[in-house]
């Protein structure tokens, strides 16, 4: 990272993309005569949510928890530029209890915090049914094939390596957007050729009509509202029979079991996946 100060703007080195903006915009001063090159000093105040800007009723929500504090500012300033609904926390447990206060539109995370770190508040979020479905991008400097791994089987969304482009990000997460509220709002969902139908509670493969009960069909609908990802027994339980009820985690696999053995029918293909150590995916055929 290069901290400068050219003129009266602050530069932000991500690789070899330099985004230059405002230090107000920072929440930054400029010791010395604004007008020459100066120091830039930060608050030494704790970082502590921010109000919510002035936006209309239909900006999307984000909720940025990052522990770097310049980042935190240059993330918050572009995406209220772009138009989002900005709130910003620098710690893992702040960012743990505000989410059981509201639930954003979409959570940008790191995964190396304070207190709760990021990929363990993931998991937490992922268990509980008020946040089973919350769009999450993680933000970290763990660039290795195993830690991406490890954060979409955790039940990130998105996963987006430091240094980035803020461009990229924006479009990342717009995307992300799109796709997840064309699918919970759908009446229809559709994963290759199976086709849920939410308002007749009717399961067709390839046009022919699956018999399911009502648990393998919820369990089903579950998978398919996130195709791809890999759910832990835990998370299953906790988004299909929900996270107050006790259900031993064995009654997933006869769940499991009964719901291949349905969609399978006379086909060869099996959409769901089983990931040793780590559960299950549903994949399109």
């Amino acid at each position: 990272m290069r901290e400068s100060v050219l003129g009266r703007a602050l530069a932000w080195d991500l690789g070899r993309r330099i985004h230059v903006f405002p230090p107000c915009a920072m929440g930054v001063e400029i010791a010395g005569d604004p007008a020459s090159l100066g120091r830039v000093r930060y608050p030494l105040a704790p970082v502590r949510p921010v109000k919510e800007r002035l936006h209309g009723p239909m900006s999307p929500r984000i909720l940025i928890v990052e522990d770097e504090h310049a980042l935190m500012e240059l993330l918050r300033y572009n995406f209220e530029k772009s138009g989002y609904a900005v709130e910003v926390l620098g710690n893992g447990d702040q960012a743990h209890a505000r989410l059981r206060e509201t639930v954003p539109d979409v959570l940008l995370l790191d995964w190396v915090l304070p207190g709760l770190s990021g990929i363990e508040l993931c998991r937490r979020l992922r268990q509980s049914l008020a946040t089973r479905n919350l769009p999450i991008v993680m933000l970290t400097a763990r660039g290795d094939e195993l830690d991406k791994v490890r954060g979409f089987e955790t039940g990130a969304d998105d996963y987006v390596v430091k240094p980035f482009s803020v461009h990229e990000l924006l479009a990342r997460v717009a995307a992300l957007l799109r796709r997840m509220n064309a699918r919970l709002g759908a009446d229809k969902l559709t994963v290759g050729d199976i086709e849920l139908d939410r308002a007749a509670m009717v399961v067709l493969r390839r046009g022919e009509t699956v018999q399911l009960g009502l648990t393998d069909y919820r369990l089903l609908e579950f998978f398919m509202q996130a195709p791809g990802r890999v759910f832990t027994r835990r998370q299953l339980l906790d988004g299909v029979w929900g996270d107050d009820v006790y259900v031993d985690e064995r009654t997933v696999d006869v769940h499991i079991g009964r719901l291949r053995k349905a969609l399978l029918g006379g086909w060869r293909s099996d959409p769901i996946r089983t990931v040793r150590g780590a559960g299950y995916s549903f994949e399109p055929c």
